[in-house]
């Protein structure tokens, strides 16, 4: 589920390809499916608040879609946005975070993401790509799996099936240049650094950062699979 109209879902099309999964997407105002009716949900990011439903309405409905689906067990991963509405369904403001995140920063994952389905592919120190200024705390019950520099909750488990992930792992070479287009060097720099800058902090990352999104989609779609194998 996408929201912006640059959104190419990064190295997620190809593992779903790899994995012989087929796919759905849903932009931001289609009608959702049944919770029931589907295997696993990916919500993307968006430059939106999750809280902005008088500017957009189909927020409200995606977050009962979300609150509903998760209450259910199905699989879901939220990344930036994503994970903001699933801290938003189990009951905790999304709030600006006082900084502007901005490109490849250290994540650093926490004691239980060692053992964790989706997260243990990360070490610390590896470099993830931000674009948000938005966050959240850690809900209640929820088993927090990795930090940042700036911002502190970075990634997160509920349950044994719902992720939220504040950073873009998903992103690949192209979608970054993509993004990077779509909003202009006026925009770019107002949040802090040059789309020179963004450049080649990608051509310094990207390869290892491509090869952990696969890992975790691949991971991701098993869980998926798994769950709707066992509800057959």
């Amino acid at each position: 589920m996408g929201h912006d109209p640059s959104e190419t879902f990064g190295v997620a099309p190809s593992t779903l390809a790899d994995a012989g999964i087929e796919w759905i997407e849903h932009g931001a105002g289609e009608e959702l499916p049944d919770p029931a009716d589907v295997s696993g949900i990916v919500l993307y990011g968006g430059s939106m608040n999750v809280d902005m439903v008088e500017r957009h309405p189909f927020l409200a409905d995606e977050l009962a879609f979300v609150r509903s689906a998760t209450g259910a067990g199905v699989p879901y991963l939220g990344i930036c946005l994503g994970a903001q509405m699933l801290a938003r369904a189990l009951g905790h403001p999304v709030y600006p975070a006082g900084i502007r995140e901005f490109g490849f920063n250290a994540l650093y994952p926490t004691a239980d993401a060692a053992a964790d389905p989706l997260l243990s592919v990360f070490e610390e120190g590896d470099r993830v790509f931000h674009w948000h200024e938005d966050t959240f705390d850690l809900p209640e019950g929820a088993t927090l799996l990795a930090t940042g520099d700036h911002v502190e909750t970075q990634a997160f488990r509920y349950g044994d099936t719902s992720w939220g992930l504040q950073f873009h792992f998903e992103v690949d070479r192209a979608e970054v240049q993509l993004w990077l287009d779509a909003a202009g060097e006026e925009v770019v720099l107002a949040w802090g650094k040059s789309t020179q800058q963004i450049l080649e902090e990608t051509e310094d990352f990207i390869e290892d950062h491509e090869r952990r999104a696969r890992q975790v989609f691949a991971r991701f779609w098993e869980i998926a699979r798994a769950g709707s194998a066992e509800g057959a």
